[in-house]
């Protein structure tokens, strides 16, 4: 079973096409994929929840 939706990964390639052409001031792969995944979850994709930041002991 898969992870990720299609239209999670259609929005991925989407932000790394942005990042390759200049569209984006991205500096990073990672960050192209942290956006392209947050507007996916913003529509209703299907995407894994983020993960929760735990606090340290």
């Amino acid at each position: 079973m898969a992870r990720y939706g299609k239209a999670a990964s259609r929005s991925v390639e989407t932000e790394m096409r942005h990042k390759m052409t200049g569209k984006h001031k991205i500096k990073s792969r990672k960050q192209a994929i942290a956006i392209g995944l947050s507007k996916a979850r913003r529509k209703g994709a299907k995407v894994p929840a983020k993960p929760s930041s735990r606090k340290k002991r």
